[in-house]
């Protein structure tokens, strides 16, 4: 049995992974709950044994997603869509791992970008995804990492997109936000991945927990819903399970806050990634 929430519920952010982990059965399960639409990012690189050497070495990651964004689409009642990019955590295997220096991971890094805005130049993804390290790093990475997010900024310009980040935790990234802006990309179609319930500058995609929901909710301001899902048989409490968005959709709206479903689902996707998340319903 189906549970039919009456709302288009979209994940922003988790990733499926067939080879290794629950795949299918993980969209499977979200459907069931009530889920509509998916944004599946790529996992990084290294964790599907790809070690990149040059570029075109990223391909390989991104159509792995693809194809099984193609095959969740078969199931959902809406559809699916790939988010593609480099994850920042790459830069410091290049340069602790392997002996890059920051400029050479940054060049390498840079380059995954260009060939993932290939795809979303083509109509193949919807996004990018950049970013910088969440943990501590030396200024010279710090610089590096930035340089590649700036890069993300300009090449989703150039295709007309938006780019998915994932940063340090913070309340404040206005300091992004400005640097998406001085490339000529409206701070609103950078999405801040893993966010609390508020969020100065980008748009925040809040992670699926009640006390962040109730904050972006009464925020009256734009915001998404993920679960980051991880899909890792070796890392089965990661993060938050595919269920979960269709269950605090349906726990907003029983607490009043359809409004706020309408702006996570609707209205916010419509506004940062150009996608009609009800036109895509089937019917």
């Amino acid at each position: 049995m189906t549970v039919d929430l009456d709302t288009p519920v979209l994940d922003n952010h988790l990733h499926l992974d067939p080879r290794h982990g629950r795949g299918i059965d993980a969209v499977e399960d979200f459907v069931r709950l009530g889920g509509t639409h998916l944004l599946v990012v790529n996992k990084p690189s290294w964790l599907l044994g790809v070690d990149v050497e040059e570029p075109d070495d990223f391909r390989a990651v991104f159509e792995e997603t693809l194809d099984v964004v193609a095959e969740a689409t078969e199931v959902l009642p809406g559809r699916a869509w790939p988010v593609l990019g480099v994850h920042p955590g790459l830069v410091s295997r290049l340069v602790d791992d392997r002996g890059f220096t920051p400029d050479e991971a940054r060049e390498l890094m840079c380059g995954g970008i260009d060939v993932a805005s290939e795809y979303v130049g083509d109509g193949r993804a919807l996004a990018l995804k950049s970013g910088r390290p969440h943990y501590d790093v030396s200024d010279a990475v710090w610089d590096a990492s930035n340089a590649v997010t700036r890069h993300a900024f300009e090449r989703a310009v150039a295709v007309d997109c938006a780019v998915q980040l994932h940063t340090e935790a913070s309340e404040d990234l206005t300091d992004l936000a400005d640097l998406a802006e001085s490339v000529g990309l409206a701070p609103d179609r950078v999405v801040k991945h893993y966010a609390a319930g508020r969020l100065a500058g980008p748009t925040p995609s809040v992670m699926s927990e009640k006390d962040r929901l109730e904050r972006a909710a009464e925020s009256g301001e734009p915001f998404l819903m993920e679960t980051d899902f991880v899909d890792d048989p070796d890392r089965p409490g990661m993060v938050l399970g595919p269920k979960t968005v269709p269950r605090r959709v349906r726990w907003l709206l029983e607490s009043g806050y359809g409004t706020a479903v309408r702006r996570a689902h609707v209205e916010t996707p419509a506004a940062v990634y150009g996608i009609d998340t009800v036109a895509t319903l089937d019917t």
